[in-house]
């Protein structure tokens, strides 16, 4: 978000040519060497050829017009999308926790995931309020300890999300292909040492962004929070890194345990498979919709840094581009509430503000251990039709979404 109050208050005034690697801050064509956000001018800034500045040196290039035009088009487009996150996403998730700790008298293995999940969600979230305050008055108020412990935070709940979602995704594909095996491992104790060797992973591969964050003042008035690297390979490498464990790697499994649950569904033909198969799609389709935009732009930025090629135009618009795909990776935190107010469907109506207990209340595959012919579906629905032939029990109460 660096990068966004830069803008608003007019930036390096100019950008990088980042063969200068050391520590000294270089005043060039694009951005400020090391970054990873662009410091582009406010359009109606005048910059002259090789006037002095905060990033003292020798550059002379002046940003296009086209570049001007791509600041004024994303600074209120953040805004906006950080301000609908925040609107849908603090009170959506708020909710969600007080339905699990307060509405459900026995907490499932996936109720506690989905817990998490809205945990991780709420705290990034909650960064959003300073995040919108810099973009607003172009500086960022909060000191050096500030800017790396909000996006510290913003790390940790990037990554704890997308490890709960996948295992959420390896815990249905266990159910549907080894159900006994399933039942021994499905445990609460078990689930409490996962859910902590997710939140420590997350804890731990979120510190390069505290090592990387910096705050520098490019203009006699403003203070930008921002990534400052000692050499374009070790931007390259701490790009690659976040998209490989914080996306690619994590979806990869998504994939693979939902392509594998529709593939056994379908050959022990369950009458509910192309039910279950649009909802398996919607959960990729939306983990991948707000993500991939920000890893994909994370990828390219990596590939030319290492080529060499990280100034220039296509850099500029690179580095703007990222910047609206990090507010838009805010909205998959408020995203999850609305999902679940469209899986629940009969249950909004029937269960009022209870719904989300409702929901999540019996799934997994232990309770279908302990509940003999009842299912969340014969809970809203009345009687439970008997299992197809051939078709085991486990399957037969994997009708919640969720599950």
């Amino acid at each position: 978000m660096g990068l966004l109050a830069a803008m608003k208050a007019g930036g390096c005034r100019g950008a990088t040519d980042t063969a200068d690697l050391g520590d000294r801050l270089e005043y060039s064509s694009w951005v400020c060497p090391g970054s990873q956000e662009t410091l582009v001018p406010n359009p109606h800034a005048r910059v002259r050829p090789h006037s002095p500045g905060p990033c003292s040196g020798h550059g002379h290039h002046i940003v296009s017009s086209t570049s001007s035009l791509g600041v004024m088009f994303v600074i209120p487009l953040t805004i906006i999308l950080l301000s609908v996150a925040l609107a849908v996403g603090l009170p959506g998730n708020s909710f969600v926790v007080w339905s699990i700790l307060v509405k459900m008298r026995k907490r499932s293995v996936t109720a506690l995931l989905v817990l998490n999940l809205a945990v991780a969600d709420l705290a990034v979230l909650l960064t959003a309020p300073f995040f919108l305050h810099s973009v607003g008055r172009g500086t960022w108020v909060f000191g050096l300890a500030g800017c790396r412990l909000f996006h510290y935070v913003c790390g940790v709940s990037m990554y704890a999300s997308v490890l709960l979602i996948a295992a959420m995704s390896l815990d249905r594909s266990l159910a549907v292909a080894l159900p006994f095996v399933s039942q021994k491992f499905r445990t609460k104790s078990v689930v409490w040492w996962v859910l902590a060797s997710i939140w420590v992973m997350s804890f731990l591969l979120a510190i390069p962004v505290i090592m990387y964050r910096t705050v520098l003042a490019p203009t006699n008035q403003s203070l930008v929070c921002f990534t400052k690297y000692s050499s374009d390979r070790l931007r390259a490498f701490h790009l690659l890194f976040e998209a490989l464990t914080g996306f690619l790697l994590p979806f990869l499994v998504v994939v693979a345990s939902y392509w594998d649950i529709r593939r056994r569904l379908q050959a022990r033909r369950f009458r509910r498979s192309r039910r279950t198969g649009r909802l398996v799609a919607l959960i990729i389709l939306a983990f991948a919709a707000f993500w991939l935009p920000y890893h994909v732009v994370n990828l390219a930025e990596a590939g030319r840094a290492l080529a060499g090629q990280g100034s220039g135009p296509a850099g500029v618009w690179l580095r703007l581009a990222r910047s609206v795909f990090i507010a838009l990776a805010f909205l998959s935190s408020s995203v999850n509430p609305v999902l679940y107010a469209c899986a629940g469907g009969g249950l909004l109506r029937s269960a009022g503000v209870g719904f989300v207990a409702k929901l999540l209340e019996g799934t997994g595959s232990e309770a279908s251990s302990t509940r003999r012919g009842g299912t969340l579906a014969q809970t809203v629905r009345g009687p439970a039709a008997p299992p197809e032939p051939g078709t085991s029990e486990t399957l037969a109460d994997s009708t919640n979404p969720l599950q």
